[in-house]
């Protein structure tokens, strides 16, 4: 036994998935805290409606979409470290700014006081709500901007710290992030807005990313430059390599990427385009939309005890449940000798079939509020674990040089499908509203008969994503510099 192999191994790949968890947390929260304070804190001050919302919402995925675009290339050429630090550095200062819509809104308009802006009537509150929508798409901008760095940069490090074999769960690790930070902000945010009002909980928690920054500046290098890794370790990272690639790593040359634009020549490109296209608009949804839905619906403002008790629950069955979906690929490939795509592919099959619960949240919720909660939960673990997967598929067809452009343009597809469903259901909601009884749909009428249409839509989009990216890519295919 040589002495490489007497050394234990280090597990310093686990710290780096816990940064990465960390900063898909605070990226979550920085995007939750508008959702959490627009409907019973902003929306009285600026005289908003669901349109304006959706405008809102949906004009943040289109701004998202177009940046990630042009992220994972800007990751690639950056380098995971530096590249993160930007991009968190950019959203946090976007978080940050939105604290100031409030006084820019009363400045330019030229009244006193903040607390004169919800008094006002007629043409001055529309005066108000528009100028207000303007400044709030301003700063969702900049947070965009940032945050569509998140991803690519956390799948390459996922990439580079973890094989292949390992990467679904770390990643379901990390991108469990994304419910945890939903499930921390609905018990931290309204508290913050109700005790020091709306601006202080942008402040607080757009802060949080300035600190992560210090954290990732000191703990990230690549594995093979890196102190807290030995040997053992980066052995079992570069698991995946070939011997004489791992022999060579030191004198290697830098991994040629695939041209940006002949990315689009590949159906494994698009195949990761439409399973991001068809399903990150419903995650965004309910992540926009949940408090909204309980406060008009059920009449629970989300700084009450039973509208934190509702968001914090649902949140809770997505965080719990979502991170064994990351494992059953392994066991699939491990136990069952299936290759990691095919695995995956049949993980997420099973994964698909959980949002069709959302079906049932709106009529059982005649009964209780806590029914919707719980579905949309088990919806939204569905999607995590899909998520986790689907973005694992990447690592599993691409070389790493192209990991974050890939990510980036899935990404992009994803915000486009986001931006449509949000905008397009804050006026749907608008105009069902007036409607009143004159529009039902599945016994529904009104407002609540949109929230049927929109659960609908939200139930089958996993499926048919699904049966796509298995037409498009029916088996295994990893693409060479070559191909």
């Amino acid at each position: 036994m040589t002495p490489i192999q007497k050394t234990k191994m280090s597990n310093f790949r686990w710290v780096i998935c816990a940064l990465l968890f960390l900063a898909t947390t605070i990226n979550y929260m920085d995007r939750q805290v508008l959702s959490l304070t627009w409907k019973d804190f902003i929306a009285p001050e600026f005289h908003w409606t669901d349109g304006d919302y959706g405008t809102i919402t949906g004009m943040f995925s289109l701004f998202y979409a177009i940046a990630n675009l042009f992220a994972g290339k800007f990751i690639d050429w950056m380098g995971t470290k530096k590249g993160y630090l930007i991009a968190i550095f950019v959203w946090s200062l976007g978080a940050v700014l939105h604290a100031g819509c409030g006084w820019v809104a009363m400045t330019v308009e030229g009244y006193d006081s903040v607390a004169q802006l919800g008094q006002l009537t007629g043409d001055a509150a529309v005066a108000i709500a528009t100028i207000s929508v303007w400044l709030f798409l301003s700063c969702r901008l900049i947070l965009a901007v940032g945050e569509a760095g998140n991803f690519p940069a956390a799948i390459k490090a996922t990439a580079e710290y973890f094989p292949k074999k390992d990467r679904a769960f770390s990643t379901s690790i990390f991108n469990s992030g994304a419910s945890v930070g939903a499930l921390a902000a609905p018990a931290t945010i309204p508290l913050l807005a109700r005790a020091w009002g709306w601006e202080m909980a942008f402040i607080i928690i757009g802060c949080l990313g300035f600190i992560w920054m210090g954290l990732w500046m000191w703990l990230y290098e690549k594995p093979a430059k890196n102190k807290f890794v030995n040997q053992a370790e980066l052995n079992y990272i570069e698991q995946d390599n070939d011997l004489a690639e791992a022999q060579d790593r030191d004198n290697m040359k830098e991994e040629k990427t695939i041209p940006f634009f002949k990315c689009f020549t590949y159906k494994q490109t698009w195949s990761f385009l439409v399973g991001k296209f068809m399903t990150d608009g419903v995650w965004w949804f309910f992540l926009f939309w949940a408090p909204a839905y309980f406060s008009d619906q059920y009449g629970y403002t989300s700084d009450s005890a039973m509208g934190i008790a509702l968001i914090f629950t649902l949140y809770a069955i997505v965080t719990i449940l979502s991170i064994g979906g990351g494992y059953l690929p392994t066991y699939f490939v491990d136990k069952k000798g299936m290759n990691p795509y095919l695995g995956r592919m049949r993980a997420m099959l099973i994964f698909a079939c959980f949002p069709v619960l959302g079906l049932f949240a709106q009529p059982l919720g005649a009964y209780s509020a806590w029914w919707p909660a719980i579905l949309i939960g088990l919806l939204g673990a569905g999607h995590q674990a899909w998520s986790a997967n689907l973005f694992s598929t990447i690592g599993d067809m691409f070389p790493k040089s192209t990991i974050g452009t890939i990510v980036g343009l899935g990404t992009m597809a994803g915000g486009i499908g986001s931006m449509s469903i949000n905008l397009g259901s804050g006026k749907f909601f608008d105009w069902a509203a007036a409607q009143g009884a004159n529009f039902t749909f599945f016994g529904f009428e009104g407002k609540p008969a949109a929230y049927m249409v929109v659960f609908c839509i939200c139930a089958v989009a996993y499926l048919i994503g699904w049966c796509i990216m298995k037409a498009l890519v029916p088996k295994y295919k990893p693409i060479t510099l070559e191909d």
